[in-house]
């Protein structure tokens, strides 16, 4: 299931499938029950109702929720390019011009990891370029610590203070690439939206149903769904968060 809802087309295509078979349930239940009392097609009515105005508020819920995290995802990719430009910028306050150069070249390769990052969704090059990232960190971060111990004056605490900003904003980028919506509440959305169309089946009046009336709403839902699971995905959907500003940076320190 967590795999499904990882990759928007493959949950549009299972979510067509689930809730199609669910109407395809309920028109087999509605013929066994045929002959239902008007009574009884008026209470079926308001428990279609009632199920469907859920599903649309827990839709509407999620949506925001994915369009929250993506705001959050664009936001922090900002805040990386910020943090290493200045950092970048406050490099060249170092006493020794050696550790400047090092620096700058340190920054250069780092921020080449970050726009791959951003860009890359083979899992093996994501593994090699988090392991690379943590490399770099570490060389970058001697640096600056080695010259706050052997100085000690405000301007090698300040560069220390902003290359650990540039190592925080990595962590929230990489906390708000991997807070996603659960898969127990996809798995809740898709159990309504199936038993709502099921219940919608059931409920349909006239005799005869054609198909096409039995595959709009899981078309509808399907898509519903597949936005979601596009904006929430940071890497697998047609939605997604591009490098500009780390890019912008990039071509500013060639």
């Amino acid at each position: 299931m967590t795999l499904i809802v990882q990759h928007p087309f493959a949950l549009f295509v299972f979510a067509v499938v689930l809730i199609s078979a669910a109407a395809v349930l309920g028109l087999r239940l509605r013929t066994l029950s045929a002959g239902m009392e008007d009574d009884a097609h008026q209470d079926v009515d308001l428990i279609i109702g009632a199920t469907l105005t859920l599903l649309a508020l827990i839709i509407g819920f999620s949506f925001s929720m994915a369009i929250s995290r993506y705001d959050q995802r664009k936001n922090y990719e900002e805040e990386e390019a910020n943090a290493i430009g200045t950092e970048y910028a406050r490099a060249s306050l170092l006493a020794n011009a050696a550790d400047t150069v090092q620096l700058h070249s340190l920054l250069k390769q780092y921020l080449r990891q970050r726009i791959a990052f951003y860009e890359t969704t083979d899992r093996e090059k994501l593994v090699a370029t988090g392991r690379e990232t943590a490399e770099l960190q570490d060389a970058m971060w001697k640096i600056v610590s080695d010259n706050a111990r052997a100085q000690g004056n405000p301007v090698s605490v300040l560069i220390a203070s902003g290359m650990n900003d540039v190592l925080n904003t990595q962590g929230y980028t990489l906390a708000a690439w991997l807070n996603c919506i659960p898969t127990a509440a996809w798995a809740l959305m898709l159990l309504i939206a199936a038993l709502g169309n099921a219940l919608v089946a059931y409920g349909i009046h006239s005799k005869k149903v054609s198909v096409l009336r039995l595959t709009i709403l899981p078309l509808i839902l399907g898509l519903a769904l597949f936005a979601i699971a596009d904006i929430d995905s940071p890497r697998n959907g047609i939605i997604l968060v591009q490098a500009q500003n780390l890019q912008i940076l990039a071509q500013s320190l060639k």
